[in-house]
């Protein structure tokens, strides 16, 4: 039998267990969705090894900043698919915010950047399977993955960022590799066409757009204050927003919140 003290005791214990819980759970729910812009790679500081998410990226510090508990699904490498089959599972009618960058891997359009950056002769011909993909496959995966999104959290304010520019309007070269300012300008342009996909799409789904390119003009890989990691080591790292990247990202999304 347990006397007047033990039940005190455990009730205690109860309150000090279930109240912080009960806290959370009262506050808003924020789910970070996406690929490696959205992880935060290029930060160079992790939680999570496997998908590198770090504390860094603009998942973590909207949430701190206004009070969110965050559910952080982001993953380095993410497709569409990788998004609708592992990355949706703490979404509900509950959700208050979701955000996400998706579609640049899809289109792989970070291996087009390292190939142009490592093999010259092949650049070309990587540009155009990237720009061929994102206007004949991508608009079409992106409607899955929102649907998908819009049928768990039915009532979320939904938040979809394009990507920036990653070069200078004028190309300008740094580091050790084999881009040309020709083909950083090219890569600019599947930029655009990628981000024009990505925001037509958003439009049709009535979430909301998040355009950080012109914010990040005098801030590209090359310039002199950079916001965008070049060529990198490890090569992870590179073509990603760096910490300053990532801080400019929280203050788009918190542009654009209640």
């Amino acid at each position: 039998m347990w006397n007047w003290r033990r039940i005190l005791g455990f009730a205690v214990l109860c309150v000090g267990v279930l109240a912080p819980a009960a806290a959370a759970s009262a506050l808003p729910q924020y789910v970070a969705l996406g690929d490696s812009y959205s992880s935060g790679v290029g930060t160079r500081v992790f939680y999570n090894e496997e998908c590198s998410r770090s504390p860094e990226a603009y998942g973590p510090k909207v949430a701190a900043a206004r009070g969110y508990a965050l559910s952080f699904q982001a993953c380095s490498g993410a497709k569409t698919t990788d998004v609708n089959s592992k990355q949706l599972g703490t979404l509900n009618n509950g959700t208050s915010l979701v955000t996400i960058t998706i579609g640049g891997n899809d289109a792989g359009f970070s291996n087009v950047i390292l190939n142009c950056a490592l093999y010259y002769f092949t650049c070309g011909s990587s540009i155009n399977e990237a720009n061929s993909f994102i206007a004949n496959k991508l608009p079409a995966l992106l409607d899955t993955t929102y649907n998908d999104i819009r049928s768990r959290a039915t009532v979320a304010h939904v938040v979809v960022l394009a990507y920036p520019h990653l070069f200078t309007s004028e190309g300008k070269t740094c580091n050790a590799n084999f881009l040309t300012s020709s083909n950083e300008k090219k890569l600019n342009e599947t930029a655009d066409k990628l981000d024009a996909v990505i925001k037509g799409r958003v439009e049709a789904h009535k979430f909301t757009f998040v355009d950080p390119r012109n914010a990040f003009l005098p801030h590209e890989v090359c310039s002199s204050s950079e916001w965008l990691n070049g060529q990198s080591n490890p090569l992870s790292e590179s073509y990603h927003p760096n910490v300053s990247g990532q801080k400019e990202f929280t203050t788009e999304v918190e542009a654009v919140l209640p």
